[in-house]
């Protein structure tokens, strides 16, 4: 079986005139977390919307595990293992825990035709999920998420992706805004992801961050991947801020 889990190929997109991605290769392999880095504008975020299905590309294809894909929604995007995890976790705040972690996947009871969703199955599910991303405090799954802290929130939406089995887990800008405590939290949730059989795709503006979970780096600027295979092991952050800015050639 080949490592390589999704390899976008020559994507192009156009709003209106304005040229947004050119020929952008983009290739994540199995168990990889990959730093996707760039100015404000490089077209990080809308190459991550066209694999998450928010956007359809001008051009160019998209391959899951050596199968070309159809990605023309975000559902779709689930079905091949795509999970998205946005600064603001997508959470449904007045909803618990449980609820969150299946919202639109609950599970019915028997008999089917009554329709009744399985709330124990949800809240022993999620208790075990919380254990798994690293939660240590004895947080019950009904409580609901406008209680929790923001690196507990980003916990919750990694759970849910880990649950359905996610090939590949996005996570844009996971970090923004939270404390010292909850953002090493958050680092913690993507190196456990990676051990738990999962790839990530890592978008953050803090380098720092980048530098203490990824394997690779890959840089874009002004819509073009500018550079690739970057090990963060082998190259300093002076040098990946050179690139991002183009004070340097990749």
């Amino acid at each position: 079986m080949s490592d390589e889990l999704v390899r976008m190929v020559n994507i192009n997109k156009l709003f209106g005139k304005v040229q947004a991605l050119t020929d952008v290769n983009l290739t994540i392999r199995r168990n990889e977390i990959v730093g996707l880095l760039g100015d404000n504008g490089a077209g990080k975020s809308t190459l991550i919307k066209i694999l998450s299905g928010a956007l359809q590309p001008t051009s160019g294809e998209i391959y899951i595990q050596d199968q070309k894909a159809e990605i023309r929604n975000t559902t779709d995007a689930i079905k091949y293992g795509i999970e998205t995890i946005y600064q603001d976790s997508a959470l449904v705040t007045q909803l618990s825990i449980a609820r969150n972690i299946f919202l639109g996947r609950e599970p019915i009871k028997e008999p089917k035709f009554l329709n009744r969703m399985d709330q124990a199955m949800m809240n022993e599910a999620a208790g075990e999920l919380l254990k798994r991303v690293g939660i240590s405090k004895n947080i019950p799954p009904t409580t609901p998420i406008n209680s929790l802290s923001g690196g507990e929130r980003q916990a919750v939406a990694i759970a849910r992706a880990m649950h359905f089995d996610s090939e590949l887990i996005i996570l844009d800008e996971p970090t923004n805004n939270l404390g010292v405590e909850e953002t090493q939290a958050v680092l913690r949730f993507v190196r456990n992801a990676r051990d738990k059989g999962h790839s990530c795709i890592f978008i953050a503006h803090n380098i720092y961050h980048v530098f203490q979970v990824v394997d690779r780096i890959v840089v874009l600027r002004r819509g073009k991947k500018v550079a690739d295979d970057i090990n963060p092991k082998e190259t300093t952050i002076e040098q990946v801020e050179h690139i991002i800015t183009g004070m340097a050639m990749a």
